[in-house]
């Protein structure tokens, strides 16, 4: 009896051993469609898990506003996102970890080179395409322009950044509020021609974030397997893979970034005229 209780404990152990550790969830705020945000993230989360020792499993919302509001729920450890910089949610603890390496995002207003409308006060009234009431360049900053110009419009919906472009391509609203990189990348694909009617200043781009419940040596693993990929053979082909998944020209790395980078995002919300969603 002895010997089999004692082969029941080696097997015992030897599965627990053999177990691979769970892996946190990584939700990714999608500006463009689940199937090429999937497309983009996947094989950068499968190598900085292979990186760090730390494994990592993407998370998508069907919307940006879902994988805010998992974010809120607790139901994710790690994010890529720019929504946790309002009042309320800053409270929540999360760290920022690294950034894009990239010049910095800027919301626009935006119509199509063929619309006869010149001037932010023509649009009074008008149809305007947002992504969704959680996005910071692609609703807050240039609703906040249009406010403060006077100028009242219906805000549409669209649910990401890429589906309001793609209503304003398609002429169902007049105009559309969007982030200017992404923005710039969709017109490239779809030898797309606008115009930009008003641009905010630049922020910085969206930030991987850790929840407070994730500790800081897994942190600062993740951390240096993102910053480290531009450098690395093989984490800058995976780069430019990811990149040419979404036709992207150039290939975009990560840099150290912590919570003061994102300090103009925060200054915004304490002076923004467009009631604040959290």
């Amino acid at each position: 009896m002895k010997r089999i209780w004692m082969c029941l404990a080696l097997m015992l152990s030897t599965a627990s051993q053999a177990a691979p550790p769970i892996p946190y969830a990584f939700g990714v705020l999608n500006h463009r469609s689940l199937q090429s945000t999937a497309a983009y993230w996947n094989p950068i989360l499968n190598y900085v898990s292979a990186r760090s020792g730390v494994p990592l499993e993407l998370h998508i919302g069907r919307t940006a506003n879902e994988t805010t509001d998992r974010v809120v729920a607790g139901q994710l450890d790690f994010a890529y996102t720019n929504h946790l910089f309002t009042p309320k949610r800053d409270q929540l603890g999360w760290r920022v970890l690294a950034r894009q390496d990239t010049q910095g995002i800027r919301g626009q207003v935006v119509v199509l080179d063929s619309s006869p409308i010149k001037t932010l006060q023509e649009l009074t009234g008008k149809s305007v395409a947002f992504a969704n009431p959680y996005g910071f360049t692609g609703y807050y900053v240039p609703m906040d322009t249009l406010l403060r110009a006077g100028v009242k419009v219906s805000p549409v919906f669209a649910g990401n950044q890429e589906a309001a472009m793609g209503q304003l391509m398609s002429g169902q609203v007049e105009a559309a509020g969007v982030n200017h990189q992404v923005m710039a990348d969709f017109a490239q694909r779809r030898a797309l021609k606008y115009r930009v009617l008003a641009e905010s200043e630049p922020y910085f781009d969206l930030a991987v974030m850790a929840s407070p419940r994730v500790s800081a040596a897994d942190g600062e693993k993740i951390r240096q397997a993102f910053v480290s990929m531009a450098h690395d053979p093989e984490g800058l082909r995976v780069l430019q893979r990811a990149a040419q998944s979404l036709g992207l020209s150039k290939a975009r790395g990560f840099v150290v970034a912590d919570d003061r980078d994102y300090s103009n995002y925060r200054n915004f919300f304490k002076h923004t005229q467009v009631p604040v969603n959290e």
